[in-house]
């Protein structure tokens, strides 16, 4: 199968996916795919491949290419801030089931993969879907290309439509950290689908606004993540993001007040 990720941008499927573990790093509300372990790493392997990347202000989903042999060595996919409601999130198709393989570029030149804009979430969050917009939900799926453990890409007409994580809660982390390998925690799976609640539309608005229901939500979301006493490591990366908000708007007066 061949697909298309930009304009006049292709890839060929391949039997290969990664085998790399994924990293929810949370705080960058980032799915990474990578070997790289620090900066430097990371600073080292953007120089040794090719493909979508960020730049400067401008952040696309990142697929980066082996430059010997076209292979997909890595892949940076965002989180959209924008959720789906439930009955939009209810028409994603499950089939067809996910088939694992990698891509390789045909042709070694840098494209740009434009990020994802809807976020579908399964009951529980035991699956993120992100789409780039809700028309993708008006025809079936042709493939759903498994390219590393629990991530997938979506495919429509032959184009990458979105991509998929199954079991977030398993990967989550931050930065360039391995997440922690033993199975996550009943009350970190809890956390997270609030968490995700405070991070998206529409609650997220309603924080930004200052609205003091959603506030009250944020501040005991806040106090539940200090007092977790397991799971630190994925508790860790969920305070981070949701600590920043919390300073950002539940401890800072609004600007109504300071005048």
């Amino acid at each position: 199968m061949r697909l298309t990720l930009d304009e006049g941008w292709t890839a060929t499927v391949t039997d290969d996916p990664l085998r790399s573990t994924p990293r929810f790093d949370f705080p960058g509300q980032c799915v990474r795919i990578a070997e790289y372990a620090d900066v430097t790493e990371w600073q080292r392997f953007l120089v040794e491949t090719f493909g979508s990347r960020e730049w400067l202000w401008d952040a696309p989903d990142e697929l980066r290419f082996d430059q010997a042999g076209r292979e997909l060595v890595g892949a940076g996919l965002r989180l959209p801030h924008e959720t789906a409601d439930a009955e939009d999130s209810a028409r994603l198709p499950a089939a067809p089931p996910v088939r694992p393989g990698g891509l390789r570029a045909d042709e070694a030149r840098d494209f740009r993969l434009e990020v994802t804009t809807e976020l579908c979430r399964a009951p529980g969050d035991t699956v993120l879907t992100c789409l780039r917009d809700l028309d993708v939900l008006d025809e079936p799926l042709e493939a759903r290309i498994g390219i590393a453990p629990d991530v997938a890409l979506l495919v429509q007409h032959g184009t990458v439509v979105g991509w998929s994580l199954t079991d977030p809660a398993q990967y989550l982390t931050t930065g360039f950290a391995a997440p922690d390998p033993a199975p996550p925690a009943p009350a970190t799976r809890l956390l997270l689908t609030e968490c995700l609640d405070l991070i998206t539309t529409p609650l997220l608005d309603e924080v930004r606004d200052r609205v003091p229901a959603a506030l009250d939500r944020l501040r005991a979301a806040d106090q539940a993540l200090r007092t977790q006493p397991e799971d630190r490591h994925r508790v860790d990366a969920l305070l981070a993001l949701i600590a920043d908000l919390v300073e950002d708007y539940a401890d800072r007066p609004s600007p109504d007040r300071r005048r």
